[in-house]
C-alpha cells in the first residue's frame, strides 16, 4: 500500500520526513474519531450508490477492526502512512481490496482530518467542562465552609481591607463559572459537520452532508465548503482561547495561594504531599505544581499565539500550514485538563490557619470603614477621608469577623450568595453529563448501522 496520492514518483526521503512531521504520532488519538467519520461517510455513499447494502456492512466491520486493534494498541501509523486516514485506507485495502479504494469518494483528506479534530475536540472539551466544574463546586464547598474567616484584602499586593477567605475563594468560582460560558461558545462553533467540503470545493456527486451531519451527531452542517476549510486553525484558536482564560484564573488562584502559604504569612499551609522537595536544603516543601500550573498557563498563551499566527495571512483553501495546527490543540486541551486536576486535588486538603488569619488584622485595615461611617452620619465622604487620613495612628481595633459579616450587599463577604453559583453548577453539569451520553448513543448507533 502506498500514499493515498501517490502517482508513479518516489518522494526525497528528507523532504518526506520534514512534511510528515508529527502528524503520524499525533494522529494515534485520532483513530477513533477518523473510523466513526468514515462509518458515516460509507453509510452516505451507500444512500447515494456508490457502495451497495452489503459492501457498505463489509467495510464497516472491517472500520471496526481497525477500531479494536486501536483499543488493544495494535493499530500502527507509520512514518510513510503520513497521517491516520492513510494509514486506515490501506488497512480496508489489504481487507477489501478495491472495495477499500471506494471509500475516499468524494473525500478529501482536508475535510477528513476537519471532522476528525471536531470530534475529538468536543469530546475533549466536555472533559475540560467536567472538571471545571468540579473545581468549581470544590470552591463554593471551600468558601462556604470558611465564609466566616477573615483574611485582608489586598490592592497593590498591599493590605487594605477586610476580606475573607469565603469571599476569595468564591471570586474564583464565579470566574471559573464566566470561562465556562466561553468553553461552551467554543464547543456550539466547534459542534458543526465540516466533512463533504472536500478540498474546499465540495463534490461533483450528489453527496448528502446531511445525513453524515446527523450521524455524527453534529448540531448542524458547516454549510459553505470553502468557509469549512478555511476554518481550520479558527476554531481550534477559539477553543485554545476559551482554554487560555480557564488556564489564566489557575495561574492567578495559584499564585496567591503560593503567596499566602509562605511562612511569613502563613495564611494557608499546603498538603505536604503535594509539596516536592530540594536536594541540598532538608528543610525545604516547595510548591512546584502550583509554580507549574503558573508556567503551564503561559505555554497554553503560547500555544493560541502560534494557531493565530500560523492562518492569519493565509490565501482561502487548504495549505499545509494547517497540519501545525494539530498538535498546539491537542496540547492546550492537556495543559487545561491536567492543571483543573491539579488544583482541585490541592484544595481538598488545602489547610486554612484560622488563627493566623485573625491575627493579621491591624486597626488600619478598617481606615475605609471609618471614613464611609463618618460620611453616612452626613460628612461629605472627601472630608471624612482627609480626617481619618489625619488620625490612622489612632485608629482603634475591630473584631475582623463582626467587619466581614456586617457587610450584607449582594456579593459582599456577609452575603456571598453562593447558591447562584451551586445553581449553576448543577444545571452546567446535568448539561455536559446529557451531551456525554448523547455522543455516546451517537458512537453505539454508528457502530450498529
Amino acid at each position: 500500500m502506498g500514499k493515498l496520492w501517490e502517482k508513479g514518483y518516489k518522494l526525497d526521503e528528507e523532504i518526506e520526513r520534514f512534511t510528515v512531521g508529527e502528524d503520524y504520532l499525533l494522529d494515534r488519538a485520532l483513530v477513533e474519531a477518523d473510523v466513526l467519520g468514515s462509518i458515516a461517510h460509507a453509510r452516505m455513499l451507500s444512500s447515494i450508490g456508490i457502495l451497495s447494502d452489503g459492501e457498505f456492512t463489509r467495510v464497516k466491520e472491517a472500520l471496526l477492526e481497525v477500531l479494536t486493534l486501536n483499543e488493544k494498541g495494535e493499530f500502527e501509523i507509520k512514518p510513510e502512512d503520513e497521517d491516520v486516514h492513510t494509514a486506515i485506507e490501506n488497512a480496508l485495502t489489504r481487507e477489501l481490496g478495491d472495495l477499500g479504494k471506494k471509500i475516499h469518494t468524494a473525500r478529501s483528506r482536508n475535510d477528513q482530518v476537519l471532522v476528525d479534530i471536531r470530534i475529538y475536540t468536543r469530546k475533549r472539551l466536555l472533559l475540560v467542562e467536567a472538571e471545571l466544574l468540579r473545581l468549581a463546586d470544590t470552591l463554593v464547598a471551600f468558601a462556604e465552609e470558611h465564609r466566616d474567616v477573615p483574611m485582608p484584602g489586598r490592592t497593590h499586593t498591599q493590605r487594605a481591607m477586610p476580606s475573607s477567605v469565603g469571599l476569595w475563594a468564591g471570586a474564583f468560582a464565579e470566574s471559573l463559572l464566566d470561562d465556562l460560558e466561553l468553553l461552551e461558545v467554543a464547543y456550539y462553533l466547534n459542534n458543526q459537520c465540516p466533512l463533504g467540503s472536500a478540498a474546499s470545493y465540495g463534490a461533483s456527486i450528489p453527496i448528502d452532508r446531511q445525513l453524515v451531519s446527523n450521524l455524527l451527531g453534529f448540531d448542524r452542517v458547516q454549510n459553505n465548503v470553502l468557509y469549512a476549510n478555511n476554518s481550520r486553525g479558527k476554531i481550534e484558536a477559539i477553543v485554545a482561547f476559551a482554554l487560555s482564560q480557564v488556564t489564566e484564573d489557575l495561574s492567578r488562584l495559584c499564585n496567591d495561594l503560593i503567596f499566602f502559604s509562605i511562612p511569613e504569612l502563613g495564611y494557608f499551609s499546603l498538603p505536604e504531599e503535594y509539596c516536592s522537595g530540594s536536594s541540598i536544603m532538608p528543610q525545604k516543601r516547595n510548591p512546584c505544581a502550583l509554580e507549574l500550573v503558573r508556567a503551564r498557563s503561559a505555554r497554553l498563551l503560547s500555544r493560541l499565539f502560534q494557531l493565530v499566527m500560523t492562518t492569519r495571512n493565509l490565501p482561502s483553501g487548504y495549505n499545509r500550514d494547517l497540519q501545525e495546527t494539530k498538535g498546539p490543540l491537542m496540547e492546550v486541551l492537556d495543559i487545561a485538563e491536567s492543571c483543573l486536576k491539579v488544583v482541585g486535588k490541592i484544595f481538598q486538603k488545602l489547610r486554612v490557619n484560622r488563627d493566623v488569619l485573625l491575627g493579621s488584622f491591624t486597626p488600619e485595615l478598617f481606615a475605609a470603614d471609618e471614613a464611609l461611617e463618618l460620611a453616612a452620619e452626613g460628612m461629605p465622604f472627601r472630608d471624612a477621608y482627609r480626617e481619618v487620613a489625619k488620625r490612622l495612628d489612632e485608629l482603634k481595633e475591630r473584631d475582623p469577623v463582626r467587619s466581614i459579616m456586617s457587610r450584607r450587599h449582594i456579593g459582599a463577604p456577609g452575603n456571598l450568595c453562593l447558591d447562584k453559583a451551586r445553581g449553576k453548577i448543577q444545571s452546567a453539569t446535568a448539561q455536559v453529563r446529557e451531551e456525554e451520553n448523547r455522543l455516546s448513543q451517537v458512537r453505539d448507533h454508528l457502530i450498529s448501522l
